[in-house]
């Protein structure tokens, strides 16, 4: 189950991203995720795992929302993209050739944090690369 262990990875990032505003406390209200469907990772589980691990932490209450992104391959014989089918061993559809390289579908991080600052009452979407490691 990698879902505990991405959850644990999530909130040590959350908790970075925290400290990097003190001595102000963001209230974070959403955390958007990018999650690739060849991570194995089960979006379901990754919110009830998240669920239980903000409990009573300066996180609780805080929304998952995961973003999926589809797997999606590139054949290096004849440079199309395709969805892969397990079903076909993941093999170009348009020459049979095997899956080298991968577009998408690895991907497991942070997209963005909608939080506000003491005050504030609008909350921001905050762009990952300046806000929160990826996961």
């Amino acid at each position: 189950m990698h879902e505990v262990d991405m959850t644990r990875c999530l909130l040590l990032s959350m908790n970075q991203w925290k400290q990097r505003h003190a001595p102000h406390t963001p209230r974070v209200r959403r955390v958007h995720l990018q999650v690739g469907t060849f991570t194995c990772v089960e979006p379901q589980q990754l919110l009830t795992t998240w669920r239980a691990a903000v409990q009573g932490s300066w996180l609780e209450g805080v929304g998952l929302v995961i973003d999926t992104v589809p797997l999606v391959g590139r054949c290096v014989v004849c440079n199309g993209t395709y969805k892969p089918d397990p079903g076909q061993a993941y093999r170009s559809p348009c020459c049979d050739h095997p899956l080298e390289e991968i577009v998408s579908g690895r991907e497991l991080r942070i997209r963005s944090v909608e939080y506000s600052l003491d005050t504030a009452t609008d909350f921001t979407p905050a762009n990952p690369l300046t806000t929160a490691a990826a996961v």
